[in-house]
């Protein structure tokens, strides 16, 4: 199956950039991204349950969703690729890296063929603690059996209230729930309960042990993303003028660290 995507700068040789979004996003807001970072060819893809991919739903968690990248990717003929991941999309991002260099390239201690590398804008490389698993599975259930329920517009408005979007006026989060509003309930829900932290096994020992380049993007606002890049010790990148957000808040800043990452690898 493959999941709705689109294709930027098509002309453009090289890797492609394949970008990912967080929960409750879309492909199309890398819009502003992606033409500053035109010199390369893009793909854009709508997880499960959002935008173009409303209707697939995830049944199995990770694994599952790995499969639909890598039949999008096979798809679209894609071999030689960057994955860039915000938030849920960074999980995503880290989760096929790690099962690439498992299954590709732990042997001889090189890069999987085709992915060339990672780079995660704000994304949890998991937690430690069953207990703390346990503890998000729930958060995530209640939040989920809301999006469920509920109208999603008042879901939303509680929804970032939490501490994570402090960062935001209250103009950009009335935006926020006003686009976001466009989403199923019922669809968010399910890609919340099958990608939750909760679900996810903890990757920071692969994530060190493996020679894929990989950055770590962080909002100098976002507190509790610097503070676990820095805690275990992820190749941080801090942005100024932004938050959990960094490519909505400061897309140039965003594409300036980005375009120099990709710079020092040809």
């Amino acid at each position: 199956m493959k999941l709705a995507c689109q294709t930027f700068n098509t002309d453009k040789q090289g890797p492609w950039l394949v970008w990912l979004h967080g929960l409750l996003g879309s492909g199309s807001e890398w819009q502003p991204v992606i033409n500053d970072c035109n010199q390369y060819p893009s793909l854009v893809i709508d997880l499960p349950g959002h935008g173009n991919s409303a209707d697939i739903t995830l049944t199995d968690g990770f694994a599952e969703m790995n499969r639909l990248l890598g039949e999008t990717l096979l798809a679209c003929q894609i071999h030689d690729y960057w994955l860039l991941g915000y938030s849920l999309g960074g999980r995503i991002a880290m989760y096929h890296a790690v099962q690439a260099y498992k299954t590709q390239a732990k042997a001889m201690q090189i890069a999987p063929q085709g992915l060339k590398g990672i780079l995660v804008e704000g994304g949890n490389p998991g937690l430690l603690s069953q207990k703390e698993r346990d503890a998000r599975l729930l958060h995530d259930e209640h939040w989920a059996q809301r999006f469920r329920t509920e109208p999603i517009s008042v879901v939303l408005a509680d929804w970032y209230q939490q501490p994570v979007f402090v960062d935001l006026s209250p103009a950009q989060r009335l935006r926020l729930i006003h686009l976001r509003s466009q989403n199923r309930g019922s669809s968010i829900a399910d890609m919340l309960e099958n990608t939750s932290l909760g679900h996810q096994s903890c990757l920071l020992t692969e994530l060190q042990e493996m020679t894929l380049p990989f950055i770590y993007l962080c909002g100098e606002q976002d507190q509790k993303f610097k503070q676990i890049a820095q805690q275990y010790a992820l190749p941080l990148k801090i942005i100024s003028q932004a938050g959990h957000n960094v490519h909505s808040s400061n897309p140039a800043g965003f594409s300036a660290a980005v375009n120099h990452f990709l710079s020092l690898f040809g």
